[in-house]
Formats: structure tokens, sequence, C-alpha cells
């Protein structure tokens, strides 16, 4: 059965599902921006200004935008074309018109180092967390260079396009959610890795304010503290030039708009691009620890942040696939270094976490590295990002979590093995109620998880 809704953008027609014996909503790849094609590549997004005359159909998945994806993934169809969101909410009979109280809405910024992720990919969606009287949205944005290429502060290049995306959709669902049941005055912003970074981001950002009223960050948080340095405009821009005499676009003032014709296709292959939020433009003007200290942050929500046990073991293989083959001490105290941490004695560092250690067994020089990697940049930056909250915030309620339930299902697809422990991205499938589907003992757990969050 389809569900016709009309909203700022025009009606969108989606689908009435039964899900665990309740009838809810989906509408998929419902259009919040202008196509970033063109002219508009590398720009921040435009709203859709004149509605659609024909019916939107939110029936079947869209795009998702162009990446280099780590996992690959069936049936995604990428493009540039691709500034969609999805919203899953219990079923309220036909029409926009419906009566009945609005529900809280959670609004999903997916992970994937800000150069992969798609709201399309399979287990991380909606259609359980909605069975619980909560309207969920999910949201596209532009990675790689097509979201965080920067051009200048006086460029259409702005940097942090990928957040600008994700702004554009939180105002789209600030004026339409109530068209889908939910409450616009109770938002929650959630996301996990390169999501949780961009959920800090909000909260840092003055463009965010009074758009959301809580925030969930699991694993990951903009908290360049003297250990990671922060992307800055002038870093960024020489990155990007960097990047346009890879395509042979440098030779003069236009080399922007030489990187907007050439195939997108080719330009995802680009991977030297750094893909972190800059720090120092209108989207941040300021790091955390001074937008904490100077109050220049949303001081008024509520925070749930978090962990897993081994966050590091993924990441670490991931990108820096040496730490399989460690030998020494030297060996490992070289792999430190090469992690750059400005202003930091990788000595030292080294020393600390292998204390105790085996060094002439590879497995445990491993482990450690892991360990060293995850502390860096995952556990200290998203609880520190915590406590400063807790600390300028005190009437605020602000959570942390610490996660050390294995996962089963998305574990094997993201090739962690037994080993590794409890991966980063380990709580995806019980946030999501995926379990819910599957054996019983996960299954209490996930439907606990999904009532705290």
């Amino acid at each position: 059965q389809t569900v016709d809704v009309s909203t700022s953008i025009g009606v969108v027609r989606g689908q009435r599902l039964t899900v665990l014996g309740t009838e809810i909503d989906q509408f998929l790849g419902i259009p919040y921006a202008e196509p970033p094609v063109g002219a508009l590549r590398f720009a921040k997004p435009q709203p859709i200004v004149k509605p659609f005359e024909d019916v939107i159909d939110g029936t079947k998945p869209k795009n998702s935008c162009f990446q280099n994806t780590l996992i690959p993934i069936a049936n995604l169809t990428e493009s540039e074309d691709c500034l969609v969101l999805s919203i899953w909410g219990p079923s309220r009979g036909n029409g926009s018109s419906s009566t009945g109280a609005l529900k809280p809405v959670m609004f999903w910024i997916y992970g994937g180092s800000f150069k992969t992720g798609s709201i399309f990919f399979p287990i991380i969606d909606g259609t359980v967390l909605s069975t619980r009287d909560t309207v969920i949205v999910s949201v596209n944005y532009r990675v790689g260079p097509f979201g965080w290429l920067y051009g200048g502060s006086k460029s259409e290049a702005p940097g942090n396009q990928g957040l600008y995306d994700q702004l554009l959709a939180l105002q789209w669902v600030r004026q339409n959610i109530h068209r889908f049941g939910g409450d616009p005055n109770r938002i929650t912003i959630f996301g996990e890795s390169a999501g949780s970074w961009s959920v800090s981001a909000h909260v840092l950002s003055p463009l965010s304010r009074g758009l959301f009223q809580r925030a969930i960050l699991e694993s990951g948080a903009v908290f360049g503290n003297k250990e990671v340095p922060d992307l800055t405009p002038d870093v960024a821009l020489s990155q990007a030039i960097q990047m346009s005499k890879a395509f042979n676009c440098s030779d003069d003032s236009q080399w922007l708009d030489c990187l907007r014709h050439v195939d997108a296709k080719v330009l995802t292959k680009y991977m030297d691009l750094k893909t972190n939020p800059i720090i120092g433009t209108q989207f941040l003007p300021l790091n955390a620890q001074n937008s904490f200290k100077t109050h220049n942050y949303s001081t008024d929500i509520d925070i749930l942040a978090g962990v897993v046990r081994d966050e590091g073991s993924l990441l670490a293989r991931a990108f820096y696939p040496k730490c399989k083959s460690l030998s020494s001490a030297a060996d490992f105290a070289d792999l430190v270094k090469s992690v750059t941490i400005p202003r930091l004695d990788a000595q030292k560092i080294a020393d600390f976490y292998i204390r105790g250690v085996n060094t002439s067994a590879p497995h445990e020089l491993e482990s450690a590295f892991w360990q060293f990697y995850g502390d860096v940049h995952i556990v200290c930056p998203t609880y520190l990002f915590a406590k400063q909250f807790a600390k300028w915030s005190p009437k605020m309620r602000v959570y942390f979590y610490d996660w050390t339930y294995v996962s089963h299902i998305l574990a094997p697809m993201i090739g962690c093995t037994e080993e590794m422990g409890v991966c980063h991205a380990s709580e995806l499938e019980y946030v999501f109620g995926a379990p819910i589907v599957m054996n019983t003992t996960d299954r209490q757990f996930s439907d606990n998880v999904v009532t705290m969050w």
C-alpha cells in the first residue's frame, strides 16, 4: 500500500510496511537540495526552490553519492545527484493532515571516514526503530573530494560541503517533519564514526544552533587537541591545489572550474585529499576547546557519547596494514612515529603502550598498536568532547558508555575477526535493531539498546 504526504517540495509517495507487527510508513530518497552538479560541484548545497509537479517516488532506493568504497556493497548506484534523505515513522493513516501527537525525531548521519557511506546500505535503516513511536530520518551527504574540497574562503568551494549538506537536510526536516508525524522541536541527531564527528561539528557550529535538542556521538568527535592536528584552511587549500595538479588543472586561477569538468568517477579515485572538518571556516570558526571556553556551541542540549572496547583494531588494519607485521619494540616505535602527531614524543608513547608486552610476539605488538591508534583517533577525542561539554554545560545531561558487546552480523561484513574484539561500529546492528529479527539473547540486548537510544 502506498502513502502520499505533501511537503514543501511537492507530494512524496511512500510505502506502508508491517514491521514486528506494527504498521510504519517508509519514504526512500526524498530530495532535499538541488543536484550538486556542474557549476554546483564543490559548492554549498542549494535548497529546492520550485516544488516538483510530479509525485516524488519514495518507494525505492535512489543514488548514493560517488565514493571509493572500503567495502563493496551490492546494488548501490552512484551519482553526483545524491542529496536525498529517507524517513520512517509510525503509520498515520493517509495524507499529511492526519492528526495524532507528534513523535520524537532521530536524525542519522552515517560514518565512513568522510570518504564513503550511504543511507541505502543494508541493516542501517529506520524500519525497526520507527516501531518505537519515533520518526527516523537518514541523510545522504557528499563524501570524498565532492564533500570536502576547499577552494579558499572567497571561492565557491567553502570546504565542509558534506556538513553543509547535513545542515540543509536538518533545516528541511525542521520545516517538513510534522507532515510525517515528527515533532520539529524534539530532534536528536546521532551518528557513528565520521557521522559522530559530524554530530560534534553541529554541536560546535553557530550555523546548526537551535536545530536539535539532543545529540548522540558513537565513536568520534572533532576534538583536535595537541595530539590530533586540526585541519586548517591553509593546509586544506594546499591539498586541494595538490589535487588539481594531479588532474592537470593547476595552471591558472581557474583550477577549481577545471576540476568541475573532470569526470566524477575519475575524481572519486583520488584518495590523498584529507577529508576532515576544516576549522577556521564559517561552519567551524573555532576548534572545540575554544568553542567550549567561549561558550560558542549548542550549550542547551543533552548528550550521550561513547566508544567500543577495541576501537583501534579495524581502523589500524585498514589504514596501517604494517601493524600486522611488527616484530620488535623498534618496529613498534617506528610505526607510532609514522602516525603524524605533532608536538608529541612518539618514543614516550611507544614505551607507554608496550609496557608488559612481549615484544617478540607480533600479535601482542599489533594489539598494542590497535590500542594506541584507537585511543588517539576515537577514544580520547570522544571522551574529552563529552567531558568538556559536561564541564561547560553543568545543567545539561551528559552520559558516556563503554561498549563491550561483540557484533555478530556486521562484524563478518566489515572484516572484523574474533581476535579483533569489539570492533569499531560493533554497536550499529544493535542500535538499529537488526537482531530483533535474530537470536533471542541478542534480541533482548538490542531491544534494551533501542530503548536507551
